[in-house]
């Protein structure tokens, strides 16, 4: 199983490479597809870039697709300028719509599909997405999710380290996995490490921070939980990402 940051630079790689291998595909049928129709083949790349990456990903591969639909696919070919304006519109339209459903592709990844039964995890995913999109400051929506963390992986205790990234502790993954796995615990059963596990709190590649959570011993801890957990963070991140991508000297 490949860890989030292999993940993230598999997808980022794929963003470069993925729209332009699909470009290379359709260069033979070029004059017998229209150019919508192959726009629409690399869209299909885009969002499977996004699938398995982030808003980065999906973005990067957004662009990719349109500089190589402009370069391979309409005329004058290999040249990155455009002769019809049908496909300057499509082009155009290839880059909005791919940057569109990318970062829908790349959200509904990062909510990881779950399937939120219980009416308390519910309240606080909902609680905790309302204080971000409020402009709350990251401390504060840290301070709201660390309780949250304590109740719904029954831990013994739960701290925030901004910025740290001491030590290699075990890992609660973004599926809800732990890494490396427990020796002596039952993986069926879902009981956690002995030690204190970190939750990364990061966004677009962007580390920000981690909770140190430490278990209850003998504690079992179902999936759905865990996954309930890992998107609990993914929020504090967004907190963060939003003050860093506001801040001056950001803005290019």
């Amino acid at each position: 199983m490949f860890s989030s940051l292999s993940r993230e630079r598999i997808a980022l790689a794929a963003a470069i490479f993925g729209p332009l291998a699909v470009a290379g595909v359709l260069i033979p049928f070029r004059t017998a597809i229209s150019g919508a129709n192959m726009a629409l083949v690399l869209v299909v790349a885009v969002v499977a870039v996004a699938a398995i990456g982030n808003r980065l990903a999906g973005a990067l591969a957004a662009l990719s697709a349109a500089v190589w639909f402009d370069y391979f696919l309409t005329e004058p070919y290999e040249r990155f300028t455009i002769a019809a304006n049908t496909d300057v519109l499509t082009a155009i339209l290839l880059l909005v719509v791919g940057l569109a459903v990318s970062q829908l592709a790349a959200r509904a990844h990062r909510l990881h599909l779950i399937t939120v039964t219980d009416a308390d995890q519910l309240s606080w995913i909902h609680r905790t997405t309302q204080l971000v999109q409020s402009g709350a400051a990251p401390n504060q929506v840290v301070n709201q999710v660390r309780p949250e963390l304590v109740d719904l992986l029954h831990l013994r205790g739960c701290r925030f380290e901004e910025g740290l990234l001491l030590g290699r502790p075990p890992r609660l993954e973004p599926d809800g996995s732990i890494t490396p796995k427990p020796v002596h615990s039952s993986s069926q059963a879902g009981e956690l490490p002995d030690a204190d596990v970190e939750l990364r709190v990061s966004a677009d590649g962007v580390y920000y921070g981690r909770f140190m959570l430490t278990p209850t011993p003998g504690h079992a801890v179902p999936l759905q939980a865990r996954l309930v957990a890992v998107t609990l963070a993914d929020q504090v991140a967004e907190a963060f990402d939003a003050v860093h991508t506001s801040r001056p000297d950001r803005r290019t």
